[in-house]
């Protein structure tokens, strides 16, 4: 009996490094928000405000000339905008994943990197739906996704892949703001208790709605949270399947499979995970949080990575497989041509960042060096935007008639609306940390040794 209750204790104790307290874990999330601005959120903040100029710029442009100023052309009638899209729904799936399916699995190591992966899912979704806006080509039109008849009586099509993904990103949207302000309550009761001026008390005070931690709230929190994250659990799995059976339900060779849903799924969960490390690793230095971010929380992320990296590199050659197995000489094309055709250098940039980078975390010690994990993790990045960009553009620009074939070539505002786009992505990260606790207070502190009513028992 004594084994039993020293053992969760020291699993416990390994969560959270060094002497910290109840009251000094407050302090380390707190003051980051408190504390004087430093210059160099100024700077990065700089930065990301450009980029989202640049985008702002980009997207007011493409609606005053319309979808000419891209590249693209016959027959490669999706291309960035697409990729661009796709990209950004798979990285709003590591916070949701994080959360709710984690937390549903009882994963205590999830509590120090699931607030700051929440904000990275909402303000990720923000930046696909902004492509939803505007790669039509008539945003002012978007009214006609709701619901209702637009004004010439028509009803939409709701066999359409372009409805299927409005209604999901909006419903994960907001199923993921919910769970993020509902887990965000008890901390911003905190930053209210802790103000120091009228303003910030007055502010924090609205935002946590009364909450005073009281035994029966604490029990509705609980439950709510609960809830929460059973809705969001499936929503991962289905958002982005659905936004692959914008390309399953085609006849386009290299489209039309049905290992799309899985494959997608695998590949967000494992893009998303790598953008996590991406924000986390420079965050935890520069806020000085390495005994509530630590090592372990790193490499079980990267475990992630490897694993659902395991997944996608299996799913790479089960399509090859099936090309060869159909025996359909289109299917066989396609996929002969991507590995080998004009975009061939795409591809193996594909292959080298997302299969055979993410083989370094077999080893324990590029596992758990920083260095190395953010670099990988960098690589992942760069491959997981490949990967969309081979499925849609390579598949697209050679199909059954090759006196259609063609080859698209993205133009300044391509480039410029996808780099944009990390402009608005970082400049509401940036705003979250500034101003928002980006670890979870109240969950860190659940799982510290002090939080066991029985931590003490061994030592009598």
């Amino acid at each position: 009996m004594q084994a039993n209750a020293v053992d969760p204790e020291i699993a416990r104790a390994k969560l959270v490094l060094g002497n910290n307290t109840f009251a000094s874990i407050s302090e380390k999330v707190s003051i980051i928000a408190e504390a004087k601005t430093p210059k160099g959120w100024f700077a990065l903040f700089g930065v990301a405000v450009t980029l989202a100029g640049v985008w702002l710029a980009s997207v007011g442009y493409l609606v005053w000339e319309g979808l000419g100023i891209w590249g693209l052309n016959q027959p490669v009638e999706w291309a960035w905008d697409i990729t661009g899209f796709v990209f950004w729904v798979g990285i709003g799936h590591a916070g949701t994943l994080i959360s709710a399916i984690l937390f549903l699995f009882r994963q205590k190591w999830r509590t120090a990197v699931n607030r700051s992966a929440e904000a990275m899912t909402l303000f990720a979704v923000l930046c696909a739906l902004s492509y939803v806006g505007v790669h039509t080509g008539r945003p002012w039109f978007a009214y006609w996704f709701l619901p209702l008849p637009n004004q010439m009586g028509i009803w939409q099509n709701y066999r359409s892949p372009l409805m299927w993904d409005f209604f999901a990103l909006n419903t994960y949207l907001t199923v993921s703001l919910l769970f993020w302000y509902v887990g965000l309550i008890p901390d911003l009761a905190t930053f209210r208790d802790r103000a120091k001026t009228k303003l910030r008390k007055m502010v924090f005070g609205v935002l946590a709605m009364g909450w005073r931690g009281g035994n029966q709230q604490w029990r509705h929190y609980e439950r709510a949270y609960l809830i929460l994250a059973g809705l969001s659990t499936p929503l991962v799995l289905s958002v982005h399947t659905i936004v692959s059976m914008d390309f399953a339900t085609s006849v386009i060779p290299g489209w039309h499979t049905t290992i799309f849903p899985p494959y997608f799924v695998a590949g967000a969960i494992f893009g998303g995970f790598a953008m996590v490390n991406t924000l986390l690793i420079p965050a935890r230095e520069w806020f000085n949080l390495k005994e509530i971010i630590t090592l372990r929380h790193i490499e079980n992320m990267n475990k992630v990575i490897l694993s659902t990296g395991l997944l996608v590199g299996y799913a790479y050659a089960m399509e090859f497989f099936i090309a060869y197995y159909s025996g359909n000489e289109y299917e066989l094309f396609t996929f002969a041509n991507r590995a080998f055709g004009p975009y061939a250098w795409a591809y193996w940039t594909m292959i080298s960042c997302n299969v055979l980078i993410p083989q370094l975390f077999w080893v324990k010690s590029f596992r758990t060096s920083i260095p190395v994990t953010f670099c990988v993790c960098m690589g992942v990045n760069v491959g997981m935007w490949f990967e969309r960009f081979v499925i849609i553009v390579t598949s697209l620009s050679r199909d059954f008639l090759p006196s259609s074939w063609g080859y698209f070539r993205p133009t300044i505002f391509d480039i410029s609306t996808f780099a944009g786009t990390f402009g608005v992505f970082l400049t509401l990260f940036l705003l979250f940390v500034r101003f928002f606790p980006m670890v979870a207070i109240s969950e860190v502190k659940g799982i510290m040794p002090a939080a066991n009513p029985h931590a003490n028992d061994g030592a009598h």
